[in-house]
């Protein structure tokens, strides 16, 4: 695959970072959310020698899914939940949980690297394929070629017949949680022998999302990027981007007309999107367990149970 061209930015950031104003609805919003969950696990606890870490992670999640459910200002409660994680605690102290949410598209969607031949996806594909050659190279991965063949097989479903005997692909799901990911990366790790595959941060850059029918929703949320994927998408320095970058509406636009740098409106999203991931741990009989689940467009849905952590 040929790599996309790319420019380095030397421009000095004019303005340093960009603070985030906690607003009384904010507040509202985190004092509400609190004080709810207090009030369910309090509920729950009662219950909690009962049932096993499994049971206890799906009662929190259907409480958490009523309570999630009946805001409807989704925008004040998620960039306040993205940037101002909520730990919830018993009265006695016994029972608590810490909610932690993301944008969901808050990163390249590691589905785009098969795209290279749809003309419509043509930004996406290359910001993919820019991202992974870079962490190839800067990793010294020992097969890139064998990696990026067991990702294109695990998106694409493979060959069917059409009515004249010809064969066509055919797109499924993909690879749509990070579980599914690492599955792949551990065959891989085996069949190459190759430790450093081990050592890269993915989820600083990717996400890990069915792709839309629609290329208009097939975004990245820019306000919510990391460092590390801001870096090798518009060749920022690292070391500059862990002073400057704070997260926020219109943190990235502001940081891209700091220095001067265009940035592909097929790309980026920059206003609300009701499409959120969030983890849930919890503590239960003295160990830590994690769960998670999607709040997309009004609905949530996709509860994961990870175990202890």
């Amino acid at each position: 695959m040929d790599k996309p061209s790319s420019f380095v930015v030397q421009r000095p950031l004019e303005k340093r970072g960009f603070a985030l104003i906690i607003t009384l609805s904010v507040l509202t919003v985190i004092i509400a959310l609190t004080g709810v969950l207090i009030g369910y696990l309090d509920i729950a606890r009662r219950d909690a020698n009962k049932t096993e870490a499994v049971l206890q992670a799906n009662l929190y999640f259907a409480d958490i899914k009523d309570i999630l459910g009946g805001f409807k200002d989704k925008k004040t409660l998620y960039t306040t939940l993205y940037l101002t994680p909520v730990p919830l605690q018993s009265k006695d102290g016994r029972f608590s949980l810490f909610l932690k949410c993301r944008p969901l598209t808050n990163g390249v969607n590691i589905n785009w690297l098969a795209y290279a031949n749809d003309p419509l996806m043509e930004a996406q594909y290359n910001a993919a394929e820019k991202v992974f050659e870079t962490l190839m190279q800067e990793y010294d991965v020992a097969d890139p070629s064998l990696l990026g063949e067991m990702l294109y097989e695990e998106i694409m479903q493979g060959r069917s017949e059409n009515s004249d005997g010809k064969s066509r692909l055919v797109q499924k799901n993909g690879i749509i949680s990070y579980q599914q990911f690492e599955r792949i990366l551990s065959r891989y790790q085996f069949e190459a022998d190759d430790q450093n595959i081990g050592k890269i941060p993915w989820k600083r850059y990717f996400v890990f999302n069915a792709v839309s029918k629609d290329p208009e929703e097939n975004k990245m949320v820019g306000d919510y990027l990391s460092v590390e994927l801001i870096s090798v998408l518009f060749d920022i320095d690292r070391a500059t981007l862990d002073e400057e970058w704070s997260e926020g509406e219109g943190a990235l636009k502001k940081l891209l007309s700091a220095y001067g740098v265009a940035y592909d409106k097929k790309l980026f999203a920059f206003k609300f999107v009701d499409q959120s991931y969030c983890n849930v741990t919890y503590a239960f009989n003295e160990k830590q367990f994690e769960f998670s689940f999607i709040d997309k467009e009004g609905e949530v849905k996709d509860f994961e149970f990870y175990g202890e952590q």
